[in-house]
């Protein structure tokens, strides 16, 4: 996972650089310093293909395997739009670095998968802290409920932002077709349910923390963590819908571009990593108070 991780992440700096030549092209310049620049961009284009390939192939790698599975059982994860978004970005980019016209995405390319695979390291963190040590029964029945209900909210909201960013391509084709994969790779982007699959695992990490700390709770401490724990688990889970349903307008209306998806993505994903750890800070302080005044009294 991490060498996946650092692979991704250097290949998108490399990658970033490589693109800023494209970034000048709109400036104003003479003829040759246009020519001059069109080749510059021509030789990136190139590089970052080389670059991008084994962030596809070897980075992606667990998505298409999800994304795969998925399609195998007819059911729509988070893999599949990450797979189609990733595509959708990629080939007209290889295309376009083939034939030296049209647009790149492999800067978006490179960040999304970069940004993707950080959310879901926060994500396995947080699924490994909670197997950590002995850990309450309550908090775990819990959790699968918390769980069972985010999983069928995410399916939901997956089905329908494939369907918009698939409808929104089409309208911009016949609109103005040169902006039409920009909008639907960054719907792809933005339909990516990642905060929403860490909005639970995060919150119960925490929790499971807290008792750590903690682990001569009352039953009514206890209690009182788990309701806790619910709260911060539905903040997390319609505060990323929220910005998720922000963004989607944005993005269809062609104002968001695909890297600044995959930057909305990272930040909500760490937006829900922040709150959870907002719950272990409180519910730590919390439960200690009572400790700290019976050792004061004493």
């Amino acid at each position: 996972m991490l060498a996946r991780l650092g692979l991704a992440w250097l290949a998108m700096m490399q990658v970033m650089m490589f693109a800023f030549p494209g970034y000048l092209r709109s400036s104003p310049m003479s003829a040759d310093e246009v020519s001059l620049l069109d080749e510059a961009i021509f030789l990136m284009n190139w590089c970052s293909l080389v670059l991008t390939v084994p962030v596809v192939l070897y980075c992606a790698w667990p998505v298409w395997q999800g994304a795969l599975s998925r399609l195998r059982l007819v059911h729509v994860g988070m893999d599949v739009p990450v797979a189609l978004g990733i595509v959708a970005a990629f080939v007209p980019s290889a295309v376009a670095t083939w034939t030296g016209q049209g647009e790149v995405y492999f800067d978006s390319v490179t960040m999304f998968v970069a940004f993707l695979l950080t959310a879901r390291y926060l994500e396995l963190c947080a699924r490994q802290a909670i197997g950590v040590g002995g850990l309450h029964r309550i908090i775990e029945q819990y959790r699968l409920v918390l769980s069972a209900r985010a999983d069928r909210i995410a399916v939901w909201f997956t089905l329908g932002q494939l369907m918009l960013a698939f409808a929104a391509g089409a309208a911009w084709s016949a609109i103005e077709p040169s902006h039409a994969i920009g909008v639907m790779v960054a719907l792809l982007v933005i339909s990516c349910p990642c905060a929403m699959a860490m909005a639970v695992p995060t919150a119960v990490a925490a929790a499971h923390a807290s008792v750590i700390e903690q682990p001569g709770l009352s039953q009514a401490q206890l209690q009182r963590l788990v309701q806790a724990t619910g709260k911060i688990s539905q903040q997390n889970l319609y505060g990323s819908m929220a910005w998720h349903f922000l963004m989607t307008p944005l993005a269809a209306l062609g104002w968001v571009q695909p890297w600044l998806a995959a930057v909305t993505m990272l930040l909500s994903s760490l937006a829900v990593a922040a709150n959870s750890w907002r719950l272990y800070r409180g519910q730590s302080r919390a439960l200690a108070m009572p400790w700290r005044a019976a050792a004061e009294s004493a």
